[in-house]
């Protein structure tokens, strides 16, 4: 399928299966690999699993012991991100974080994947993850109307190069 001349938006859904498919073909090896056997082991835990809840007739995300409805925000026919054991690590961390109602900060060089890692779990789970790239221009007040915006609409917020703003 993927030899053939395909028109781009179908392209981009073969490649996404693909690269999901992958992901999902090295997570059951891993487990087969460590002989996992029951549904309370931390390495089948740590994975992000939907399920459907009869009883609610929703959707629902689990990783660990955070739970969050499915968003059902269209977000449309993008590229989804290659998710190796970092990537895995990251999703249970900033879902943790969330449970707590917390936040996260991802810390390492550029280039290695945050921002793009925090929107990749945004887009499982279905939210709109706004990117704000900071500037030593914004103030208390435009970082307030942020979040105002955020909090309204359910969103997440990625705040790039958070540094640079001046809190003076």
């Amino acid at each position: 399928m993927t030899m053939t001349n395909l028109d781009k938006p179908t392209r981009q859904k073969v490649m996404c299966a693909i690269t999901l498919d992958a992901h999902n073909r090295d997570v059951q090896e891993k487990l087969t690999n460590e002989k996992v056997t029951s549904k309370d082991a931390f390495q089948w835990q740590s994975m992000l699993k939907c399920y459907w809840l009869e009883d609610e007739d929703n959707a629902s995300m689990q990783i660990c012991d955070a739970k969050m409805p499915y968003g059902y925000e269209y977000l449309g026919n993008g590229p989804r991100l290659v998710v190796t054991p970092l990537t895995d690590r990251i999703y249970v961390t900033a879902t943790q974080a969330l449970h707590l109602c917390m936040g996260c900060a991802p810390a390492g060089p550029a280039g290695t994947g945050k921002t793009e890692s925090t929107k990749d779990l945004a887009n499982a789970v279905a939210k709109a993850c706004y990117v704000i790239n900071a500037a030593p221009e914004m103030d208390y007040l435009t970082l307030g109307n942020i979040y105002k915006g955020l909090s309204a609409s359910g969103s997440w917020g990625c705040f790039d190069e958070f540094n640079r703003i001046d809190v003076a």
